[in-house]
């Protein structure tokens, strides 16, 4: 039975409609308002408070807590520096991711590891001969994101200090009144945007305090409709959609290394320290690399326009993001498939993230995107395209 997050007193009478979904056992607002787009523009324009509290959270501890995060992960953890945080991804012995996630670097020797899926039991088989203490702290820390351009103006009044200073991808900790809080300019929307990490009993009173001071800044509760177009336009993957956890995958096709869902640059295979799944990354690499590649997708929207003419019917493209497999052609034959895909008003155009085949990787590769209109399939002309779709330079400013 799913349960309200520590944010959920405040949430759960915002949500007008009363559309949740489950997230790790948790109440996720689907949308606040009488429509999601009202929230997209609000992390897009101004700023959005996003509930990520179902992240799954652990803190690990000792003098051999470097060699585990760098037993686990494939970059190189040696150089993540106090304050530091990176995106990481984890594998399988056979080089096929398990999860992806952030590690931050706390002190020394103390590190903040999210997840997407519950990784403990992971953690503490690689942790056989180390000394180092892991702790699920997923219950006891909530975590808001304070995403969107005037994000950092309502972090400044909310601590009454600059963040103009922190770089993107560090952290820091500060408080807010009385309330103690560990910040990171971290985010899922592609924008200038802060995560917020909470003792879960102060969540409350933290929501209240951001969004007396946010008002002034047009802040707005934003839910996983908005930030499913946003990580989309931002062409950040979502695991079990655009990609399946080695641990579900069924058939031999749904296991993916790091090189297929285009986390490559976090491989170091180089570093000094052995990961797991090193081998098998080492040999795929020796090979030439993987036969299919994850790509952008710039669907092209006369054509689209064109299925529904076909049919005498106006236009009628929803505007919220969908996660369905779809084909892909090269005209002659599948090539691939898109895993999930959304309108972007910002960008005024249809985006996909799809998998294809290597040889049609490249950007400026035309294909085409099956698109159904009324139980009737057809194919709308799509081009590759470089990621992400949408990189605004607030984002690192």
């Amino acid at each position: 039975m799913s349960i309200g997050t520590p944010f959920h007193d405040r949430t759960g009478p915002l949500n007008q409609k009363q559309q949740w979904r489950e997230w790790s056992g948790y109440f996720a607002a689907s949308v606040y308002d009488t429509s999601h787009i009202h929230e997209y523009f609000a992390i897009r324009n101004q700023a959005a408070l996003i509930d990520v509290s179902p992240l799954y959270k652990y803190v690990l501890r000792g003098p051999d807590a470097l060699r585990l995060v760098d037993r686990v992960i494939s970059r190189d953890a040696t150089k993540i520096k106090p304050g530091q945080v990176v995106y990481a991804a984890w594998c399988d012995e056979h080089g096929k991711v398990i999860d992806d996630g952030t590690v931050a670097r706390l002190d020394d020797d103390s590190y903040r590891w999210t997840a997407a899926d519950p990784n403990l039991r992971w953690f503490e088989l690689n942790a056989r001969g180390l000394d180092v203490q892991i702790d699920d702290i997923s219950e006891s820390t909530a975590a808001i994101a304070l995403q969107g351009p005037q994000s950092r103006a309502v972090l400044s009044a909310l601590t009454g200090t600059d963040w103009t200073d922190l770089p993107y991808y560090r952290r820091r900790t500060t408080k807010a009144g009385k309330i103690a809080l560990d910040v990171s300019r971290t985010g899922y929307t592609g924008d200038l945007g802060y995560e917020l990490w909470v003792d879960s009993k102060q969540a409350v009173a933290l929501w209240d305090r951001l969004m007396e001071v946010g008002r002034q800044f047009g802040i707005h509760a934003a839910g996983m409709l908005a930030l499913d177009m946003t990580r989309l336009e931002a062409g950040l993957i979502l695991i079990e959609v655009d990609y399946t956890s080695s641990r579900h995958a069924l058939v031999h096709e749904q296991n993916y290394s790091p090189f297929e869902i285009g986390l490559g640059r976090m491989v170091n295979l180089d570093k000094a320290a052995d990961f797991v799944g090193k081998r098998a990354l080492v040999a795929e690499r020796a090979a030439g690399g993987p036969a299919r590649r994850l790509v952008g997708l710039s669907v092209d929207w006369q054509s689209i326009e064109k299925l529904y003419q076909q049919q005498g019917l106006p236009i009628g493209v929803s505007y919220s993001a969908w996660r369905e497999q779809r084909p892909v052609y090269d005209r002659r034959r599948q090539v691939g498939r898109a895993t999930s895909g959304t309108w972007s008003p910002i960008l005024k155009e249809q985006l996909a993230l799809a998998s294809v085949d290597a040889i049609y990787s490249a950007p400026g590769t035309q294909l085409q995107l099956e698109w159904t209109v009324e139980g009737r399939r057809g194919k709308a002309d799509a081009r590759v395209v470089a990621l992400p779709f949408f990189d605004p330079p607030r984002k690192r400013a």
